[in-house]
């Protein structure tokens, strides 16, 4: 079996996280955020991964030349020279993903920026029961109005329509970003700037041959840095019900928190909840840290304090500087003792001197 990766482009929402490596490159959890996506594809018998990019394919390929030897598992790229949207890239790679003219098997489509629970194996026992064209997971939300939401047979689970950011209530099912789809869809798609979600999907919901998976577990859209701490809450909450060994435990500890095994913790200091802290970190003595994520070697020297936000690789916070309310700092940034950054947004590669009491981005 085949799955489709949309990594798509510059990773614009994210940045500055994605001025140094792609956007599926950045870590999520102590790994990059296309890892969770590989490894659960892995785990349903997915045998090769197709990467759609349009940015930097050699950098993404370079990073994850060790990962398909460690799973077991071959991962090419689809570079789109021109953007394609969300469908053209499969068209794209048509040739790859049908191997003899009557192979009619599923593939899987997963939106690179998507964290969940990945119910992968329920997906394939739905779609091969229903008999029809295409699947879509979808996910239930409290304000539908900000979304595509899917209308669907409760019973049957196939799809009616599609209604965009509807002004009324018509559901609270949305587009989840994950597919299933028999390589039939194929024949559907151009080769030219194709939405699967405006154009494929509903013409194939026209002839009563899509349909809608709910899927009941956690779910977010991680591309940008509030949904990507929210996304990070909901994933370690996951953890404690999946898999609570691999979380951090001790009398310095408050609630989910995921420290990597390489990282070192001084004394006096108190995590959580909602921490990942990342390969390589050195947390030194008296620091504090809630709901915030520092990517690998990073460092933060005594009596610091950092809430609300997002660390960069290999950057370094002074002694007692206070960080908080959505600040994100890019790679290799250094932050001098005593500073005071109130939710600013660092590039690479920069040293604060200053303090910032009041959001902005440091160029």
């Amino acid at each position: 079996m085949k799955a489709v990766i949309l990594v798509g482009g510059f990773g614009t929402r994210l940045r500055p996280l994605t001025l140094s490596i792609p956007k599926p490159l950045v870590e999520f959890a102590n790994k990059p955020m296309i890892l969770h996506q590989i490894e659960a594809l892995k785990a349903v018998g997915v045998t090769e991964v197709i990467l759609a990019i349009s940015y930097r394919p050699q950098v993404m390929m370079s990073f994850l030349e060790e990962y398909e030897s460690r799973l077991g598992i071959k991962i090419t790229c689809s570079q789109e020279t021109e953007p394609l949207g969300t469908a053209g890239p499969l068209a794209l790679a048509k040739e790859n993903l049908t191997t003899t003219q009557n192979d009619n098997k599923p593939f899987f489509v997963l939106n690179s920026d998507i964290i969940c629970e990945y119910p992968l194996q329920e997906m394939l026992e739905f779609h091969n029961a229903h008999g029809g064209e295409a699947s879509i997971m979808v996910t239930k939300v409290a304000e539908p109005s900000k979304y595509g939401v899917v209308v669907m047979d409760e019973d049957t689970g196939k799809v009616r329509k599609f209604v965009e950011k509807p002004a009324t209530f018509v559901g609270n099912k949305i587009n989840a970003g994950i597919y299933l789809l028999n390589t039939s869809v194929l024949d559907r798609i151009p080769l030219q700037p194709t939405s699967l979600e405006r154009q494929v999907f509903p013409s194939i919901a026209e002839e009563g041959l899509l349909y809608a998976m709910v899927s009941e577990g956690f779910w977010m859209d991680v591309g940008q840095p509030k949904d990507y701490l929210a996304g990070l809450r909901l994933y370690l909450d996951h953890l404690r019900r999946s898999s609570a060994g691999s979380l951090a435990a001790g009398k310095n500890i408050i609630g989910n928190v995921l420290i990597d095994e390489s990282a070192k913790i001084g004394e006096g200091c108190l995590i959580g909840p909602d921490v990942s802290v990342g390969p390589g970190c050195v947390i030194e003595c008296g620091v504090r840290l809630s709901s915030c994520t520092l990517m690998k070697g990073v460092r933060v020297k005594n009596s610091a304090y950092v809430s609300g936000s997002i660390i960069g690789g290999h950057s370094t916070i002074g002694q007692s500087v206070h960080i908080s309310s959505m600040a994100v700092l890019g790679e290799d940034v250094h932050v001098n003792d005593t500073m005071f950054l109130n939710g600013v947004v660092v590039l690479p590669h920069k040293e604060i001197k200053t303090h910032f009491v009041k959001p902005e981005i440091v160029m």
